[in-house]
């Protein structure tokens, strides 16, 4: 088992419309959903809300879940994904960035609000948030795993 790396996680669940983010306890044990921004809103989108918890969080390391095929493959919104990522590091030089595959997480984020009895349109505006916190809860129990 190697020894885990001191310092905060920041995860994001980057889909087309929304990205969810979500962040560890500086110990990386525990995953807390932070919020959801929309790609586009009046505000300046998301990445003026994600530089903002970079300077709020201070994170070490930004997990950006990679929308995998359930074969294992890449495809086109995989692609757009791993460009944003090569986008923040080249902003970010001194920060660390990672991808964790995120397979299923959506699916698995609308089946426990269903079963919790979440309406709706209570879903759609937590699904994201969710989905970065079990993105980062596999990568951060990955990381414990001998």
């Amino acid at each position: 088992m190697t020894e885990a790396q001191p310092g905060r996680v920041l995860a994001l669940d980057v889909g087309s419309a929304r990205v969810g983010a979500a962040i560890s306890d500086p110990m990386r044990l525990i995953a807390q959903g932070l919020a959801v921004w929309p790609v586009v809103d009046r505000d300046g989108g998301w990445r003026r809300k994600f530089e903002a918890c970079l300077v709020q969080y201070a994170p070490t390391l930004v997990l950006v879940g990679m929308p995998t095929r359930t074969d294992g493959t890449r495809g086109p919104e995989a692609e757009r994904v791993a460009k944003l990522v090569d986008l923040l590091r080249a902003g970010h030089p001194d920060l660390a960035f990672d991808t964790w595959d995120e397979r299923f997480t959506t699916v698995m984020a609308h089946r426990a609000m269903i079963e919790g009895g979440v309406s709706r349109s209570g879903r759609r505006q937590r699904v994201d948030k969710i989905a970065a916190v079990l993105i980062l809860e596999s990568w951060l129990a990955r990381q414990g795993a001998p």
